[in-house]
């Protein structure tokens, strides 16, 4: 099985607005997939339901292989979720803070399994200083270190850089990369579209509760009316792309 993430037919209201429509899509394993959209466009109730946090009205979502209406806890097991605020506890160093998620996963070497991470993200030096004296981009980078443990198959990342500055959102972007490259599959859902210029394989763009659009960043800029020839050829960005598209739907 190739696929990490399998959505058919995803339907959810709440009360009488419909947030989803029969929202379809697939996730290659180790691939980065992004899924954009406006504000209430309903990515994070998407993540949500693929995260066992809500139940869909209708159609089916297979996470790992595993239903997420039938099998939960065998698709919670499988993954990891980061939302868009960084859920450290600041009372707590950042060593404490890893050292308590592997317990909580009854990791057999926690202090082994924070030391090992502290390294990777680059937090060795601030390991033992209280979370609250952290930045935002030291927060985020301790938030995807502690997503880790238990090395998850499939992470998901709610707007990972929502609020950071430029150099902790690059910072980011560099984990994120890391994690893709060594094999687990990253789903994620953003606001900046440069973010997903950078980052993605796949982009997803989700409108009035359906994805209008899927593929990569090239056949996306396929879609895209033909580019103007004057002294050099101007290719649309994605977000030229991401605004014609919806504006195209809205018109209709």
């Amino acid at each position: 099985m190739n696929k990490s993430i399998q959505v058919i037919g995803l339907q959810k209201s709440y009360k009488q607005l419909q947030v989803l429509k029969g929202v379809n899509f697939e996730v290659e394993k180790g691939s980065i997939f992004a899924l954009l959209g406006s504000n209430g466009a309903g990515k994070t109730t998407i993540i949500k339901i693929l995260t066992t946090l809500l139940k869909q009205d209708g159609g089916t979502a297979a996470v790992n292989g595993f239903d997420v209406s039938t099998q939960p806890d065998h698709v919670r097991q499988s993954i990891s979720l980061t939302g868009q605020f960084a859920a450290v506890d600041e009372i707590l160093t950042g060593r404490e803070n890893l050292i308590m998620i592997a317990k909580l996963r009854h990791e057999k070497q926690p202090r082994q399994i924070a030391d090992d991470l502290l390294r990777r993200f680059v937090l060795t030096d601030a390991a033992d200083r209280k979370v609250a004296t952290y930045s935002g981009g030291m927060r985020r980078r301790l938030d995807l270190a502690m997503s880790l443990i238990g090395k998850p198959q499939i992470i998901f990342l709610d707007e990972p850089t929502t609020g950071l500055d430029p150099e902790a959102r690059i910072e980011v972007w560099k984990m994120v990369k890391e994690l893709a490259g060594g094999g687990t599959t990253v789903f994620l859902t953003t606001q900046y579209l440069e973010e997903a210029e950078q980052l993605a394989d796949i982009i997803a763009i989700l409108h009035e509760g359906t994805i209008i659009a899927n593929g990569t960043l090239e056949e996306l800029k396929k879609r895209f009316p033909p580019a103007k020839v004057e002294y050099v050829e101007k290719q649309p960005t994605l977000e030229e792309i991401f605004l014609a598209m919806i504006g195209q739907k809205e018109a209709r």
